[in-house]
């Protein structure tokens, strides 16, 4: 196996982290793969914001649902949606954006910005520092636009913590890989018995870690999907000036 791929493949979700600083031209390093991924038509759609600052970390943690690890680490970076800076290059031209009114421009933002968490993510963990992508950002995303001092036609979709792991976690078991790859076209039979067995395997994983409170994966991903669990996201984006009506 190459290093990439073990890489990838050894991913974990840390949440336990040093206060020690990450060298400047590590971090630049990591800045400069999210900064070089590609991004549909050129378009270059994303931006990052670095909070170093503390109490910005303590707020963010605050807004995210109180996940104390984005104030533990050195830094968290929010990977921001940026129509902003394409509508100004377009009236640059002399011409006029309007795909901020189409849900497409959304799948398409998000998309591209995905991509440049992916980049950061495998970046920082080559230089053998933890991350933890975090989508609570989107928990109050109106608080954290304010905090960011994000302009109209932006939108905070993720972040990610990273920093020099104190107690590493261990990897989380997965799906089946045949639930996860359809060959030709997607293929429905044989969800159930896969789900049911990933439903034992994981609680077999909680057990073994001592999480007397985990649940299997039906029921935790019910505990979030049986309601809208980030109502305010909706709101937040059309009054960051995007409409979804096309």
């Amino acid at each position: 196996m190459n290093q990439i791929i073990e890489l990838l493949t050894s991913h974990r979700s840390e949440r336990s982290y040093l206060d020690k600083p990450i060298p400047e031209d590590i971090l630049a390093s990591i800045i400069e793969a999210a900064h070089l991924a590609p991004t549909s038509m050129n378009s270059q759609q994303v931006s990052l914001v670095v909070i170093r600052d503390v109490h910005r970390r303590d707020r963010i943690a605050e807004l995210a649902g109180g996940q104390t690890w984005i104030a533990q680490a050195p830094v968290f970076i929010t990977v921001v949606l940026d129509m902003h800076k394409t509508r100004l290059g377009i009236e640059m031209s002399g011409k006029q954006q309007i795909a901020h009114q189409s849900i497409e421009s959304l799948i398409s933002g998000s998309t591209d910005v995905g991509i440049a968490l992916g980049a950061l993510m495998t970046a920082a963990r080559s230089h053998g520092l933890g991350v933890v992508p975090i989508g609570g950002i989107r928990n109050n995303p109106k608080a954290l636009i304010d905090l960011l001092q994000l302009p109209e036609l932006t939108f905070p979709v993720a972040g990610v913590v990273i920093g020099y792991v104190d107690i590493p976690a261990q990897q989380k078991p997965r799906l089946s890989l045949n639930s996860f790859c359809h060959e030709e076209h997607y293929r429905c039979d044989g969800l159930p018995e896969a789900i049911e067995q990933y439903n034992k395997t994981l609680m077999t994983y909680w057990h073994h870690i001592g999480r007397s409170d985990g649940s299997n994966w039906s029921m935790n991903t019910a505990s979030y999907y049986q309601d809208i669990y980030y109502p305010n996201v909706l709101p937040a984006i059309q009054q960051q000036g995007f409409k979804l009506d096309k």
